[in-house]
């Protein structure tokens, strides 16, 4: 077992990282004062740089690398913010994978390549009022036709709403209840029919396009049905690798706060002497350094252990459930050791904080993590709503 990355990997996240760094700060404060997502010309930046579809198979117009090779790179752009890597995360980690693993051929033709140019950027549409973590409590129904699906319903929290090109909708397509009845269909954003509403306004997240989304009457091709009824568990097993790329994001939330206090603890002096000097300071820097390394090795653990497939429920609901949770104690950590100018807005550690909390509650709460895991060691799924 080596967990020393290939030349092949360190050359990749030395080229994210130098990237990132030289460019992109400026453009995060940017994105966080306007709230406005990373343009339609740095996304085809990214793709010209080979930051898009990176585990993507070369058919396709990815890379054709592993899973943990988007992995290290996401990891790179999450240490920005959110926002910049979302793009990153969403080609990588999101919806695409889904629609390449199960999509018709001629779906993922029209789709992939277009996402790995940098021409297209895809959003998962899964919750509703009333269907977040009890998710097959869902009611967006789509009914199949000799040529076509016609989809009614409303989708909440979808990140990317309203901004992304397509969308990745979970619907119940049979009559079956719960998990049996549900799959799902991709619907472009100018499908007649598909509307948005107002976007929400945040604790963090800022560039990162959030709203609910009205389906009345959308008719797409029979070709955009990715999973159908009883497919449930075919979109989950991709969702567990977008688990992962949530455990990434919210893990470089707190790497690139621990980067900073690194620097700040060295320079800044109080009693006469830089404050790294105050041992109480030397111990909750080596703590956070700990919770950091112990979530990346998590989430490499569980991306490495599935190879070019998708990672098991249980290690990818460890890894995020792990790297939600010292993502908050690792940031707020570093605003206190930062003081003042932690908390200030002029600096952009209280914004990793604001994001170290979404990450923790998007793509399955800290807790149902937890509930995830549980069923995984003993065999079983628990029954939630027994009384």
């Amino acid at each position: 077992m080596d967990f020393r990355l290939s030349d092949e990997q360190q050359d990749m996240q030395d080229a994210a990282r130098a990237y990132a760094q030289s460019k992109l700060p400026e453009l995060a404060d940017e994105i966080e004062a306007t709230a406005e997502p990373p343009s339609a010309e740095l996304i085809r930046e990214y793709a010209d740089m080979g930051f898009l579809g990176i585990n993507i198979p070369g058919s396709l117009g990815g890379l054709g690398q592993t899973n943990l090779d988007a992995l290290i790179v996401l990891e790179e752009f999450g240490k920005i913010s959110s926002a910049i890597a979302f793009p990153v995360f969403e080609s990588c980690t999101g919806p695409v994978k889904a629609i390449e693993h199960f999509g018709t051929d001629a779906l993922k033709e029209r789709v992939v390549p277009a996402v790995c140019r940098g021409e297209m950027v895809v959003a998962i549409a899964m919750s509703e009022p009333n269907a977040g973590s009890a998710l097959t409590d869902l009611t967006t129904k789509a009914e199949k036709g000799d040529s076509s699906i016609r989809i009614n319903g409303m989708k909440r929290w979808c990140s990317g709403g309203g901004h992304a090109d397509g969308y990745l909708v979970y619907c119940r397509l049979s009559e079956e209840p719960g998990a049996r009845g549900i799959g799902a269909v991709f619907i472009e954003k100018n499908t007649p029919g598909l509307t948005f509403g107002e976007q929400e306004s945040l604790m963090g997240f800022r560039g990162v396009p959030s709203c609910d989304i009205f389906l009345d009457d959308v008719e797409v091709p029979l070709e955009n049905l990715v999973v159908d009824a009883g497919g449930f568990k075919k979109l989950m097993q991709a969702f567990d690798l977008e688990r992962c790329g949530n455990a990434t994001m919210s893990m470089a939330q707190a790497a690139g706060a621990l980067d900073e206090v690194i620097a700040y603890v060295q320079e800044r002096k109080q009693f006469g002497k830089p404050i790294i000097d105050f041992q109480a300071v030397q111990l909750r820097i080596a703590e956070m350094q700990m919770q950091v390394d112990a979530a990346r090795l998590l989430i490499h653990r569980a991306i490495s252990n599935a190879q070019h497939g998708m990672p098991s429920i249980q290690e990818s609901s460890i890894a995020k459930c792990f790297a939600n949770e010292i993502s908050r104690t690792v940031t707020g950590n570093a605003v206190q050791l930062m003081g003042g100018y932690g908390y200030s807005c002029e600096y952009r550690i209280e914004r990793r904080m604001r994001d170290a909390w979404g990450w923790g509650i998007a793509g399955g709460a800290i807790d149902i993590q937890k509930t995830n895991i549980a069923s995984a060691m003993v065999g079983r799924r628990f029954n939630q709503r027994a009384v």
